[in-house]
C-alpha cells in the first residue's frame, strides 16, 4: 500500500497541484498586500479618505464589516484580472495546430449517370460508359 501511495503522490499532475497551491498561496499574499498597502489608501484618497477597512455597523451585539468585504471584492477582482492576463499571455506564445491539408478525392461522378465511381475507374460500373 505504500508503495501504490507513494506512486500516486509522485505522479506528474498531483506534484503539479501542490506547486500550484502553495505558489498560489504566496500569490495571493503578494496581491493582498498590493490590495490593502498600496490601493485601498490610494482609493480611500480618491473618494474622500475613507478607509475602507475601518467601514463597520453594530446590529445587537454583531459587528458587520463591509468595507473589509469590499476589500475582498477589489482582492478577488485584481486576482481574476491578474490570472486572465497570464493565461491569455501563456495562449498567444502557444503555436496553432497545423490545418490539416484537404484529402485527395477518392471519388468522382460519372458524367453520364451521375452516380459516385471511383477516382480509378476508367468505365462506369453502373452505366458501362467509358470514361
Amino acid at each position: 500500500m505504500f508503495k501504490e501511495f507513494k506512486a500516486f503522490v509522485m505522479r506528474g499532475n498531483v506534484m503539479d497541484l501542490a506547486v500550484g497551491v502553495i505558489i498560489g498561496g504566496a500569490f495571493g499574499k503578494i496581491i493582498a498586500s498590493l490590495v490593502n498597502d498600496i490601493l485601498m489608501p490610494l482609493i480611500g484618497l480618491l473618494i474622500g479618505g475613507i478607509d475602507f477597512s475601518s467601514l463597520a455597523f453594530t446590529l445587537g451585539s454583531a459587528t458587520v464589516a463591509y468595507g473589509l468585504f469590499i476589500n475582498n471584492i477589489i482582492d478577488f477582482l485584481i486576482i481574476a484580472i491578474v490570472i486572465f492576463l497570464m493565461i491569455k499571455a501563456i495562449n498567444k506564445t502557444k503555436k496553432p495546430a497545423p490545418a490539416a491539408s484537404p484529402a485527395e478525392p477518392t471519388n468522382k461522378e460519372c458524367p453520364h449517370c451521375f452516380s459516385t465511381i471511383s477516382i480509378k475507374a476508367t468505365r462506369c460500373p453502373n452505366c458501362t460508359s467509358q470514361l
